[in-house]
């Protein structure tokens, strides 16, 4: 097995520890400097196959550090994503997990400043009450007007409302 990001080895750690025993482990005692940053960050896994097993994350830092940010939404991802039932013990094996690191978005004139590749996109009504987040670099999502549809379903927001677009480029670790 190939070694691990630092953050996706604590992902692991926590998703395993929470699912197997019902603990919330501690950030390591010495942080590398990624992980001493405040930032958003988002946890994703999938299963042997590959398909989607869960996605949880935050758009901007809501703890101390990444480190802290990433066990928070590493619980979330494996037990709170409401598209899918909480993970069981026997999937933890086959388990991918990936932990992107956000930079802060920032809003955009229009969709000619995304791409879905190098940019994630955040679709906004403009009361800001619906909000709805697609990563970048997602199979299957090659085109900013599937990006933000996608974006916008998630958020409830129709076809035809207005919004707002925001972009924001993540550190995608494996």
């Amino acid at each position: 097995m190939n070694k691990s990001h630092p953050l996706v080895q604590l992902a692991r750690q926590t998703i395993e520890a929470y699912v197997r025993e019902k603990r919330v482990i501690s950030p390591p005692e010495t942080l590398a400097s990624e992980m001493q940053e405040r930032a958003g960050t988002f946890v994703s896994l999938h299963d042997h196959l590959g398909r989607l097993r869960g996605c949880i994350g935050t758009i901007m830092p809501t703890r101390e550090n990444v480190a802290q940010e990433v066990i928070h939404n590493a619980i979330s991802a494996a037990t709170r994503d409401p598209r899918f039932p909480p993970l069981a013990p026997a999937e933890l094996d086959g388990l991918e997990v990936k932990v992107d690191v956000l930079t802060t978005p920032e809003p955009v004139s229009g969709p000619e400043a995304l791409d879905p590749k190098e940019y994630g996109v955040i679709v906004e009504d403009m009361q800001g009450w619906r909000r709805g987040l697609l990563l970048p670099d997602l199979e299957g999502v090659d085109t900013v007007e599937y990006q933000v549809d996608v974006a916008r379903r998630k958020a409830g927001i129709g076809p035809n409302e207005a919004v707002k677009l925001l972009r924001f480029r993540v550190i995608r670790h494996t």
